[in-house]
């Protein structure tokens, strides 16, 4: 067995920046929303939209977060290391109602084009941009080892595309009066922003479902572990994540000989598998013949 393993997500060390950016997109948001009722720019408020996500997400982020720290306790042995994908699942379905309401609203501004107030559009949207690469800023570092902080540093990427967007239609619009621009955008960022999202929900999804980690190849773990000297069978092999990071392995080992070197041979296929394959908590149950459980499935 394994031992002395966090499994309460204390990898996750990035509460403080969080809290930055929530206070910012938070403030931002309020004006944003503003700006766009008053400038009747469906790119600027399907921004705002965005940013409006963007602030629940950060706010799920950090409450995953902190409930991620808790300990193992009697009742949730693994701790509480998996509130990190429920928190990016709500967050990418978040991003998918608020996408998809954008393109349907779009589609009906194609064949009546309202008039926007393209120089307010622009300067609501070029603070909204400083605000969105200060908050990527914070989140990077975070969004490579936590998928809860990935999700809200997409969020905040897909701001960030929605304003460069939003001013470049502000300009297109002041210097041409192609009104038709405006929604054209905010189809443009709905588009990029559902893949990917998609492939958060699906990372998030494989963790609740206790796929096998993005990265490990369970067919080479098993052949690792079948051709390990003094390992003549593995079955009954598992592969699972508690979270981003906390890739988790049990197996049945059967050796040559588990009385008088099973224990050893425990102990070098565990170092083995965090060594190849960065496992830091295996399970393995060494048998000297396939336990019964074994036989009857095979």
């Amino acid at each position: 067995m394994g031992a002395g393993h966090d499994h309460g997500g204390g990898e996750i060390r990035h509460e403080k920046p969080l809290w930055i950016a929530l206070g910012l997109t938070s403030a931002f948001l309020i004006a944003e929303v503003i700006g766009g009722l008053m400038t009747n720019s469906l790119a600027l408020l399907s921004d705002a939209a965005h940013m409006g996500t963007d602030v629940l997400a950060l706010a799920i982020s950090l409450f995953a977060v902190r409930l991620s720290r808790r300990p193992p306790d009697a009742k949730r042995t693994y701790g509480y290391a998996r509130m990190e994908a429920i928190g990016a699942l709500i967050n990418g379905a978040l991003l998918f109602l608020v996408a998809g309401y954008i393109l349907w609203e779009a589609i009906g501004r194609f064949s009546q084009p309202p008039e926007v107030a393209s120089t307010g559009m622009l300067v609501v949207a070029t603070f909204g941009l400083i605000v969105n690469l200060i908050s990527m800023r914070l989140l990077k570092a975070g969004s490579g080892e936590s998928l809860n902080v990935k999700g809200a540093y997409l969020e905040v990427w897909a701001d960030m595309l929605g304003s460069v967007g939003v001013i470049a239609g502000a300009i297109l619009i002041k210097l041409t009066g192609w009104t038709i621009a405006d929604p054209i955008i905010a189809v443009l960022i709905g588009l990029w922003v559902l893949p990917r999202t998609w492939i958060l929900m699906r990372q998030a999804g494989n963790i609740l479902m206790q796929g096998v980690p993005d990265g490990l190849n369970l067919e080479e773990v098993r052949k690792a572990l079948a051709e390990f000297p003094g390992v003549t069978e593995v079955h009954d092999l598992h592969a699972w994540a508690l979270g981003s990071k906390e890739a988790v392995l049990t197996a049945h080992v059967v050796g040559d000989d588990a009385k008088a070197s099973g224990e050893q041979l425990r102990l070098s296929l565990i170092a083995m598998l965090d060594e190849r394959f960065g496992i830091e908590h295996a399970t393995l149950q060494i048998e000297a013949v396939p336990c019964i459980e074994h036989e009857v499935h095979s």
